[in-house]
């Protein structure tokens, strides 16, 4: 199958997936945005959260991963054309998918500290 072959639904899906596998072996903070995606999970059930903010979390928790996927993309596809040299353009492009991931992952901070952050003072004091 070249590279341009139009797949069916299961064969796209397993590349999917095995996009996502690679991704989360090589990429460190894709390691990191999923340890804090089990916490997030863990500390969702342990405050019983509702249901509309599970909705909200599981967005947040989407936007950040296909951010930082994405980003990994621009990464690869950058360093495979430019190879060795960073030409200024190149390093545009990998850091301005950068900044998405950064964007993104501020925003569901924000989340979970609005959603989190009077459950857990509520809980000390």
């Amino acid at each position: 199958m070249g590279l341009h072959a139009n797949p069916n639904f299961l064969t796209a899906v397993k590349n999917a997936l095995n996009g996502i596998r690679h991704a989360l072996k090589a990429e460190r903070n894709l390691k990191v945005h999923s340890l804090v995606t089990v916490a997030v999970v863990v500390v969702g059930f342990g405050f019983g959260i509702t249901s509309l903010e599970w909705l909200v979390i599981l967005l947040a928790i989407g936007l950040v991963w296909s951010t930082e996927l994405i980003n990994t993309a621009v990464e690869n596809t950058v360093d495979l054309i430019v190879g060795e040299q960073l030409h200024p353009t190149a390093k545009v492009a990998k850091d301005v998918a950068a900044g998405a991931v950064i964007i993104s992952t501020i925003v569901a901070m924000l989340i979970g500290g609005i959603i989190f952050l009077p459950r857990i003072l509520t809980w000390f004091f």
